[in-house]
């Protein structure tokens, strides 16, 4: 394979090119550093991936530096965002860095550069798919707690600020929006903890139903081998009719002997469901967490146009923060996901300010 593309002859490149190559040879650098640090933050599978995907990067650097003759003479700096994702990568070591870089490698200039070459090409492409996959892995460990997290907060945000600006578009005193609002907190935060307790507990409910008892145990030796339907019991929990009867016929016959089924012993453990007392505490506070921040002007003895304009500054800035979170753990661009999230909550805020003016009260 050809160092370039077959219709390109790199001797006559102007000076830009090669300050273009020096920094795309920057930024191979910078990613393989990236996976190099990661590796080293994983075991097993994930870790020896990493570490191809370091060499991968490896080839690409020597690709650049046979198009320039050898390191150049003044090295220019990899971009702002590679940097930044080994840094990640060398402090962290999280979710996160695997989302930046899988944004990194979905933006490669080489599909676009004739000097890149085809195998050039094809390699990002591979290596977005397998960055992809790593974040994939990590998104699934975490999208349970993180969600909660995000969402919680969030509800908080966008309810309590379209509760302050409807209730303040009325015209009624700051002391009047800020006791409002902390009976919005503290209501929504205890609905959500409430919620989020008879869901879990419902949920640990339904699954201990469904689990397998030894209630019929203590009258396994008085069964008849030919005539009973402990094979049923068997089929209902999803063996064929020959497996359970074989089942059925050895569990009767061990009984028989005097070799009675050991009893089960504690309570039936649902980590994945997780506590209903843990989940209704974390949700309270990660509601009040975000429901506390179009609060804080009136909090602080502001009222009128200056606390409205302060709760949408702080809001806002929290609502592009969880948006671009979202997005980035998602494997998108951050920005159109904190755009979205900001349209979201402020949208709602419109809608009850608005309200709050056509049924607003005269203050004397």
């Amino acid at each position: 394979m050809p160092a370039t593309s077959p219709d390109v002859d790199p001797s006559g490149a102007a000076p830009a090119e090669r300050r273009k190559w020096a920094q795309y040879l920057a930024d191979e650098r910078a990613e393989a550093a990236t996976y190099r640090r990661l590796a080293r933050r994983r075991e097993g599978d994930e870790r020896q991936i990493l570490e191809e995907l370091e060499s991968a990067e490896k080839r690409h650097e020597e690709h650049w530096l046979r198009l320039l003759g050898g390191e150049p003479a003044r090295m220019p700096k990899a971009s702002m965002r590679t940097r930044t994702t080994a840094w990640l990568a060398s402090h962290f070591g999280s979710i996160f860095t695997l989302a930046l870089a899988q944004l990194s490698e979905a933006r490669s200039p080489y599909d676009t550069d004739p000097y890149a070459s085809p195998r050039m090409r094809a390699d990002e492409k591979v290596h977005h798919e397998v960055v992809r996959g790593l974040a994939a892995r990590s998104r699934r460990r975490l999208s349970g707690t993180f969600r909660a997290a995000v969402f919680g907060a969030n509800d908080g945000l966008v309810s309590n600020l379209a509760l302050v600006m409807g209730i303040g578009a009325t015209g009624v005193s700051g002391t009047f929006v800020l006791f409002s609002g902390v009976a919005g907190l503290l209501a929504g935060a205890l609905s959500m903890g409430a919620g989020e307790f008879v869901s879990v507990k419902s949920q640990r409910e339904l699954l201990a139903a469904t689990e397998p008892s030894d209630y019929a145990h203590a009258g396994l030796p008085d069964l008849d081998l030919d005539a009973n339907e402990l094979a049923l019991v068997y089929r209902t929990r999803g063996m064929t009719a020959a497996e359970a009867e074989a089942k059925a016929r050895g569990i009767v016959d061990a009984a028989q002997q005097g070799d009675m089924p050991a009893p089960r012993t504690g309570p039936v453990s649902y980590d994945v469901v997780g506590s209903a007392w843990r989940a209704a505490l974390s949700s309270f506070l990660l509601f009040s967490s975000g429901a506390i921040i179009p609060v804080l002007p009136w909090i602080f003895g502001l009222s009128g146009v200056v606390a409205v304009v302060v709760a949408l500054v702080l809001v806002g800035i929290a609502l592009l923060i969880t948006g671009a979170i979202v997005g980035l753990l998602s494997g998108a661009s951050p920005l159109p996901r904190a755009l979205r999230q900001l349209a979201i909550g402020f949208g709602a805020a419109a809608v009850t300010y608005v309200l709050g003016l056509l049924f607003g009260v005269s203050v004397a």
